[in-house]
């Protein structure tokens, strides 16, 4: 007798089951899953172990019509006329009544057989360590519980950790924190349905702002796609615009080399990578001796050089520019030495955008600080002046308001993002650090430029009387932003890592805080209100020996404030400085800028620090300018995770 297999859905026809012959089919016959015709099975051939170790009769189990559980009789060990009448499911409390026999047959995992110890998500996760995922953010579900096990058996070993959040948008944010910080991938674990649903904000985040990221899901059995079954998505279709490489893990797979392809994408694309996982094939069991993967052989490192004739046209234009400025983005982070050492050689003022703030510290006399709506007069003041931009790493964007009437030389890894908006004098496709290192090398053909660090001093000092005009404001109904970050820029350690949310609290962050050496991460893009406490979650799985502190208003903290108590249950010692207006008020500000009502803006808040003492953290409420550097320095130094909240004042941001 044979077996034929649907390469489509993976159902079997087995002629020893009970099937009829294959050849006395007719030729309409369509399989009875997925109704897909004759002429895309195969014949299975019998001494194939994995074959053979997926397929059970299922004459003895029972399918919950309500939640799709299966009562299977050789697990259970008890026949189901042997169950009490008052039996429920033991996933939904649902009746016997509600169950019916499977009389046909399933891919199922099947029981371990001599020689037989792995998992297809042991082989998963062996290669994803093997790629240099080191942490995995998520949840525990009822549809991702083989591959679970299989991140705990590992995080037993300390080859890779997990971190249980409160939301799954919690995950994917962290994720994308996590890759923001340090270029590389981590995570993102969800159930099917919902559980999948939510890491969507965040995979868009990180696809946004191009940052690698792996989101594996859990899925359904097989043999329920289609009539709509409980928490039955079609997960490939949800995540089809926001990953550039989405694929099912089924039970005939390369199990491995998926592994590759997702990991491939995600690091040389810069991109949302996504593997879905159905239930049961999580736990099929593999021969031992079934090879897990790497990235050898498979990924080169992103090293791409410029070509030679615009770099030399960008060096001439240089030679011939009297007053240029370098503006870096966020592109540029991991290239700032060789950057300051270019701007330092030819006495090159350095602006940043937003999501680059603290890539060259406030303090440098090359600095001008950040460009745009959260940016300050100094950077304004430079760019405007300025005959030639030298644009590395930035994207353009209408926030940072980057002057397109100007010569400009673009240095960007992606082709894509050169000249995206508008055209560019020299747009030039090579990766920053490489493009700087070669210009480097031939600094001595361009003619050092006036030195621009007195002009510069003088205006950092306009700046900074305004800031401290501002900072003196009082309407009594709270304290002012420019006072709140006076005293964080003094305050917070120089090689602390901030994550920040979104709204008038960033927007003040970015004017008033000056940088020194620390490190910011942003919802730059998408700007994703909630992003920043999930953030510092990830931004201490990336460089968990540094400060971590993660700003954010009442509103952005209010839509992941369970994740607080992962902060304590992990131990990760986040000291969370929370502005508390009791309004979203970059949205109130939008609506008198528009004549319009301030309307449904006004928040209703809980006392935020007892909250965070209920959490198990320590929690500190300020409302008197007075008591914030006493106050601010108490969370800095706390052990543990902490919360300032300070009430603010709406109007004086």
């Amino acid at each position: 007798m044979a077996q034929y297999i649907c390469e489509v859905c993976q159902y079997i026809h087995d002629e020893d089951k009970g099937g009829e012959k294959w050849e006395n089919l007719q030729e309409n016959w369509t399989c009875p899953l997925c109704s897909s015709p004759k002429s895309v099975f195969k014949l299975v051939e019998h001494q194939d172990s994995k074959i053979n170790s997926v397929i059970e009769s299922l004459t003895s189990q029972y399918l919950c019509e309500v939640c799709q559980y299966i009562y299977d009789e050789n697990k259970e060990g008890k026949s189901w006329e042997a169950l009490p009448d008052d039996w429920v499911c033991p996933l939904c409390s649902s009746p016997k009544s509600v169950f019916k026999k499977i009389e046909t047959e399933i891919i199922s995992a099947a029981k371990p057989e001599p020689g037989i110890s792995k998992t297809v998500s042991d082989i998963i996760v062996d290669t994803m360590i093997n790629w240099g995922i080191k942490y995995v953010f998520g949840m525990v579900g009822h549809s991702n519980l083989g591959l679970a096990e299989a991140i705990r058996k590992r995080s037993e070993t300390g080859d890779i950790h997990f971190i249980g959040v409160r939301h799954e948008g919690a995950a994917s944010f962290a994720a994308s924190a996590y890759g923001k910080l340090t270029g590389k991938p981590a995570a993102c674990l969800s159930i099917a349905g919902p559980g999948a649903t939510n890491l969507l904000t965040g995979l868009w985040d990180a696809k946004v702002d191009r940052i690698p990221i792996l989101a594996l899901t859990g899925q359904i059995d097989i043999q329920f796609f289609g009539p709509g079954n409980f928490q039955e998505i079609d997960l490939s279709k949800a995540f089809e615009s926001v990953a550039s490489w989405s694929q099912p893990v089924l039970p005939y797979s390369n199990y491995a080399e998926l592994v590759n392809l997702a990991l491939k994408n995600a690091i040389q694309k810069r991109d949302v990578a996504h593997l879905i996982f159905p239930n049961h094939v999580q736990e099929i069991e593999v021969p031992e001796d079934t090879e897990v993967s790497s990235p050898e052989g498979r990924i080169n490192p992103i090293e791409i050089s410029p070509p030679a004739e615009s770099l030399d046209k960008a060096l001439e234009m240089l030679k011939n520019a009297q007053k240029p400025a370098i503006i870096v983005g966020h592109g540029a982070r991991f290239s700032m030495d060789g950057i300051i050492q270019f701007a330092e050689k030819l006495n090159i003022p350095i602006i940043t955008t937003f999501k680059a703030k603290g890539l060259i510290p406030d303090s440098h006399p090359l600095a001008c600080g950040v460009l745009g709506r959260s940016g300050n007069p100094v950077s304004a003041y430079i760019m405007a002046n300025s005959d030639l931009l030298m644009v590395l790493g930035a994207s353009f964007s209408k926030h940072t308001g980057i002057m397109q009437q100007k010569p400009i030389i673009q240095i960007d890894f992606d082709p894509l993002i050169l000249g995206k908006f508008h055209a560019v004098t020299i747009p030039i496709w090579g990766e920053i650090g490489t493009s700087i290192n070669l210009m480097n090398q031939q600094v001595n053909q361009i003619c050092v430029k006036s030195d621009c660090r007195k002009e510069l001093a003088e205006h950092w000092e306009k700046w900074r009387q305004e800031k401290q005009r501002r900072a003196n404001q009082d309407n009594g109904t709270g304290l002012s932003s420019a006072f709140i970050f006076e005293s964080l820029s003094r305050l917070i350690p120089d090689n602390a890592i901030i994550a920040v949310d979104v709204g008038n609290n960033t927007y003040s962050f970015g004017q008033y805080f000056e940088s020194a050496s620390q490190s910011v991460i942003m919802s730059g893009y998408l700007g994703s209100i909630g992003f920043g406490y999930p953030a510092a979650i990830g931004a201490w799985a990336g460089d968990p020996d540094r400060p971590i502190i993660a700003i954010t208003g009442d509103g952005g903290f209010g839509q992941y404030m369970g994740e607080l108590t992962t902060a304590v249950k992990y131990k990760i010692p986040i000291k969370h400085i929370l502005l508390n207006n009791s309004e979203l008020g970059k949205i109130s500000k939008e609506q008198r800028n528009e004549n319009k009502t301030v309307w449904s803006t006004e928040l209703h808040n809980p006392d935020f620090s007892k909250f965070a003492e209920n959490c198990g953290a320590l929690g500190i409420r300020v409302t008197q300018k007075t008591e914030l550097d006493e106050m601010v320095s108490k969370v800095l130094n706390h052990k543990g995770p902490a919360m300032l909240e300070i009430i603010s004042d709406a109007q004086l941001i």
